[in-house]
């Protein structure tokens, strides 16, 4: 109804890792890896980027603090996502055919690709 919310918090988190929807399994995993190097990391998902507009600007800053460096996870299209990432991690084309899991292999839409793309903003 908000259209973003947080799924996974830390305590005092470094960034943020925000996907859409069947890209947050990687945003998770992702996580996982991090949390393991010590970084502290907030899952958001974000289904809606209209309904998360609406919304007041403490509620947006809540779930997105500003300050904290943002990760976008999109198997989709990167277009959109710079109004609230400073880097995306996307598969920006179509076409390939295979289980969901060899494609994102192959393409490199892995949660080490999104973890690297993290630390590579702190």
């Amino acid at each position: 109804m908000r259209g973003g919310y947080v799924l996974e918090d830390a305590e005092k988190p470094q960034g943020v890792l925000v996907a859409t929807g069947s890209e947050v399994h990687l945003a998770l995993r992702a996580r996982e890896l991090l949390l393991e190097k010590g970084v502290r990391v907030r899952v958001v998902s974000l289904p809606s980027f209209e309904l998360f507009a609406a919304q007041p600007e403490a509620y947006r800053q809540e779930v997105l603090p500003p300050g904290l460096p943002v990760v976008a996870v999109e198997a989709g299209a990167s277009l959109g996502w710079e109004r609230y990432a400073h880097k995306v991690v996307a598969l920006d084309r179509f076409g390939a055919s295979a289980p969901y899991p060899e494609v994102y292999e192959r393409l490199g839409f892995t949660p080490e690709r999104v973890a690297e793309a993290l630390l590579s903003l702190l």
